[in-house]
């Protein structure tokens, strides 16, 4: 039987992953086994020292290793930082971002603190007090000062960052400013779609059955509101630096999630139910390239919710310039109403032949 081009090469890439698959399932099971062996030898290593003796020695191994895990971890966490510091995030591209930046730096910094004085206090005393002959455990059942204390410091600690959290969420998820320019976000598998209000600033209305990208509708826009007729649709997001924009975000099939990691923002796009953000970009692209020493940056929205599998994919790209490109850019895009009304396109409109019929007659006039 013969096979077409894409059978022929489909069925060597079926036999690499059924290799693949099973060298992994000969690892694991190599490696149980490995694991196995060393178990079973400890324990006849145990008969022959005697049991007691062997537990001994095993135990004052694991305290030692417990300390050298201890200093070699809290040198991981210092090359870490030193070596990641600044790169995992970079520089919040909006006002907004400044404020979350710091919030972020806060919490690392408690909860840095109480990390290092639980973790060096656990190995610590896991090797200082390990089993020894030499003295008996000291037992010490409760204390009700100590269980105040470690209760009441971390609630009063938590309780602050929580409330700077719910702050700054309902500073971005609250109204916007009057001046704000607004987009609408939608997301659907796996592209994202942006709608700009025209010259009136007004969205037209949309109903979700009246979806039909065939016919040039991929929003559902309702073409009997005028309203409608100026609005722009296109898959880039274009905003204005140092001007508050609010997106007005939702979903066509499930839930999506818009992330803005450059600006620090982050909302679902949840069908049928429109959720919104806003923020203030405070750098064009061109700055935060010329920043990062990289000619090739842009910022992009990223979906940060499981949706399908094409979700690695669904990446949009946002271009922040400055009110004279961004006018420039959205007067050269003509509104989807006219991709669904080709006929009412001035511009594709045949232009009507000149009336000659008067000409001739005052030529002949001209003549006599």
């Amino acid at each position: 039987m013969a096979l077409s081009f894409g059978e022929g090469r489909t069925r060597p890439l079926n036999c690499l992953h059924s290799m693949q698959t099973f060298f992994i399932i000969a690892i694991l099971a190599f490696g149980f086994l490995i694991t196995f062996q060393i178990a079973k030898a400890s324990e006849y290593v145990a008969v022959l020292r005697g049991e007691e003796k062997a537990r001994k020695q095993t135990n004052r191994i694991n305290a030692f290793l417990l300390l050298t895990f201890l200093v070699l971890g809290l040198i991981g966490v210092y090359y870490c930082n030193e070596r990641l510091k600044g790169k995992i995030l970079g520089e919040a591209a909006s006002v907004q971002g400044d404020k979350i930046d710091t919030m972020l730096y806060i919490t690392i910094a408690i909860t840095g603190v109480v990390f290092f004085i639980t973790q060096i206090l656990l190995f610590w005393f896991a090797f200082k007090y390990q089993e020894s002959d030499k003295r008996k455990a000291y037992y010490y059942p409760h204390n009700n000062k100590l269980e105040i204390i470690w209760t009441v410091i971390p609630a009063i600690a938590l309780t602050a960052l929580v409330g700077f959290g719910i702050y700054y969420w309902f500073k971005i998820t609250g109204e916007a400013p009057k001046d704000a320019m607004v987009v609408e976000v939608t997301g659907s598998q796996f592209k994202w779609e942006f709608r700009y209000p025209g010259r009136d600033g007004v969205f037209g209305k949309k109903y979700y059955k009246q979806i039909n990208p065939e016919k040039n509708n991929p929003l559902g826009q309702l073409w009997d509101d005028p309203y409608n007729h100026d609005d722009v649709v296109i898959n880039e997001l274009h905003l204005v630096v140092n001007k508050p924009v609010e997106l007005i975000i939702g979903s066509k099939d499930v839930v999506h999630d818009v992330g803005l990691v450059h600006f620090r923002q982050k909302m679902d796009a949840v069908p049928g139910t429109p959720t919104t953000m806003w923020f203030t970009p405070k750098y064009t692209t061109r700055q935060m390239a010329e920043k990062l020493g990289d000619p090739e940056f842009v910022y992009e929205l990223s979906c940060d919710q499981m949706c399908g599998k094409g979700h690695f994919g669904m990446r949009g790209i946002v271009v922040v310039e400055t009110k004279e490109e961004f006018d420039r850019w959205l007067i050269g895009k003509a509104p989807q109403y006219l991709a669904a009304h080709p006929e009412m396109d001035p511009s594709k409109k045949t232009q009507q032949p000149a009336d000659t019929t008067k000409t001739k007659v005052v030529a002949a006039n001209l003549n006599k």
